[in-house]
């Protein structure tokens, strides 16, 4: 968590899951600057697996409660939840095989290696810090943020590099400025990260909730079928050779017609339902 971001003693709130409609909102809610608990990344883990699941659901939105922040990262000052040093460190090298062991180490990185083929926007509603830019980068796929989002990788001034926050990061900006993030630990202003493609806009505070449900909207209103094959060939060729994702995107592309045509609906007509 950034020294800037001090977590207040409050209650625990957790992931908060909403469904209205064809779009789905996971909202961060944790005090004032929303920082992760053990608990909360099993509750996000399974939050975004439901979403996929949920064929009714078309869109997803991510954000943060509240105006101070969109995630101060994982809490530092308890990261081990109600373990204790001893159990948290046996827990690394020895980790549960209980699907409900929800202080278990590794949902993160499960969470993460989820294959998601449905949209989320992102409504970053404040800064970003840590595991919060690690979620943004890896579970959001258009991102608004207000133009105080700043974001930031200080894992390596606590000793805490390697949480993966780089692998994603270098993928979505030029790898120096990657570097200069992860090795200085310095922040991004939200203008540079728009600069730097990773905001697709900067709108006010006021205006950010209803940007994104709006864009959520109209992807949702979208053939969920080519939404489907654009987030896969998208996400998938970015790991394979240029002849490679040109055979995916063609392969897609035929199973595409061929559903539309076992329809029976003419070729020039979306896909409506899934």
């Amino acid at each position: 968590m950034h020294p800037e971001l001090k977590q207040p003693k409050e209650d625990t709130m957790g992931i908060r899951y909403e469904k209205e409609g064809p779009v789905a909102t996971f909202t961060i809610e944790n005090g004032k600057v929303n920082a992760f608990t053990p608990e909360m990344h099993k509750e996000l883990h399974d939050a975004v697996k439901d979403f996929c699941a949920d064929r009714s659901v078309k869109c997803g939105i991510l954000t943060g409660a509240g105006d101070k922040a969109f995630c101060a990262g994982d809490d530092i000052k308890n990261p081990n939840g109600h373990q204790g040093q001893d159990k948290a460190m046996s827990a690394h090298f020895f980790p549960s095989t209980e699907e409900e062991a929800h202080l278990r180490p590794g949902w993160e990185r499960e969470l993460r290696t989820i294959e998601r083929y449905k949209p989320i926007v992102g409504a970053i509603n404040g800064p970003a810090i840590g595991m919060g830019v690690i979620y943004m980068l890896n579970l959001t796929d258009i991102r608004i943020a207000t133009p105080g989002a700043f974001i930031g990788l200080p894992e390596i001034a606590y000793g805490m590099a390697g949480a993966g926050g780089s692998t994603q990061l270098a993928k979505q900006v030029p790898p120096a400025v990657a570097m200069w993030m992860v090795l200085l630990g310095e922040r991004m202003p939200a203008e540079d990260a728009l600069r730097h493609d990773l905001y697709n806009e900067l709108v006010s505070p006021d205006e950010l909730l209803d940007r994104a449900r709006e864009l959520a909207a109209r992807i949702a209103s979208l053939p969920p079928i080519s939404i489907r094959v654009e987030m896969e060939v998208t996400k998938r060729a970015m790991d394979l050779s240029r002849s490679e994702a040109l055979n995916l995107t063609s392969h897609l592309y035929r199973l595409q017609r061929a559903a539309l045509m076992v329809r029976g609906e003419h070729q020039s007509l979306p896909l409506a339902d899934a």
